[in-house]
């Protein structure tokens, strides 16, 4: 386990964006396509589905456009990490590719692209020993 780095995004963040991210990529496949105006009409099923305009896809890629450039490259170095790509301690090594890749989506469209992001997220977090059940218990 590595000594958390200065420079990286604050956990209270990383942990917002994973419980977003797992509302966003909790969800199963359409089976209303057309839902009533109203939600109780198909007993709120709809809110569970993948619909194109759903509110936590839009919500999970403003807080994640909403961060500054150098909390965008931690947040995919931090994925990179959890993901298995490195090591904890080659975090500036991370960081560094992380700066220097150019993807043809935004960070937020890039990210939101990784299936297990909220997964990967959590495991970068670890690897610096850190937790979102540590985040939690001090601010309830």
């Amino acid at each position: 386990m590595a000594d958390r780095p200065a420079t990286m995004v604050s956990p209270e963040t990383v942990c917002f964006i994973i419980v977003k991210a797992r509302e966003y990529m909790g969800k199963d496949v359409v089976t209303i396509p057309d839902p009533g105006s109203n939600a109780s009409d198909d007993a709120m099923s709809s809110v569970l589905e993948d619909h194109t305009d759903d509110p936590s896809q839009v919500e999970l890629a403003d807080i994640i456009d909403s961060l500054n450039d150098d909390e965008k490259i931690d947040l995919v170095a931090l994925a990179w990490l959890g993901r298995g790509d490195d090591t904890a301690d080659n975090w500036e090594r991370l960081r560094t590719e992380a700066l220097t890749a150019r993807h043809t989506t935004s960070t937020a469209e890039y990210l939101m692209g990784m299936p297990m992001l909220p997964d990967y997220l959590e495991e970068g977090l670890a690897q610096f020993g850190l937790s979102c059940t540590d985040y939690e218990a001090r601010h309830l």
